[in-house]
């Protein structure tokens, strides 16, 4: 029986690492709630008709790994990921203030025998952070992958 997610002959097999901030970088994600909120962020994904592979955040920001379906584009899944985990947050009242994430977003993809090193590498987020600052971590990706970026509208440090 096909699914509503499938097409006709169409085969792949695509690995996406998403990365995204809080709104300036504020240090507002917090342990009390966090995995609660990887939860509803896989619900979302899953929702969606991709595969959630893991995912993981620190304070300041949220590392994604995901099979993507060729159903939508990333930056729709995106919007719909961060708009819904944006009101969730909101609603539940974990915060003093409005939560919002920071516009834009880091996505990179993976080839299959990558796929358990960068498992490992979004569990140890913690681990990354102790030595390293997201600003850090995320231009090592951009060059890594060799994305073009304009320094201007890479997040700026929180003063």
């Amino acid at each position: 029986m096909k699914t509503k997610y499938t097409m006709a002959n169409t085969y792949t097999q695509i690995h996406i690492q998403a990365i995204w901030a809080v709104q300036n970088r504020d240090c507002l994600i917090g342990k009390a709630w966090k995995e609660e909120l990887h939860k509803y962020i896989t619900g979302i994904v899953q929702n969606k008709g991709h595969k959630m592979l893991k995912i993981n955040s620190v304070e300041d920001h949220v590392h994604m790994f995901f099979g993507m379906r060729p159903i939508e584009a990333l930056s729709d899944i995106m919007k719909i990921v961060k708009q819904e985990s944006t009101n969730w947050i909101n609603e539940k009242g974990v915060l003093r203030a409005k939560f919002s994430w920071q516009a834009g977003f880091g996505g990179f993809s993976y080839a299959k025998s990558q796929v358990p090193q960068v498992i490992r590498y979004v569990e140890n987020q913690e681990e990354h952070h102790k030595t390293k600052t997201f600003i850090e971590e995320y231009v090592e990706f951009l060059d890594a992958f060799e994305v073009e970026y304009d320094k201007r509208y890479i997040f700026k440090p929180v003063l």
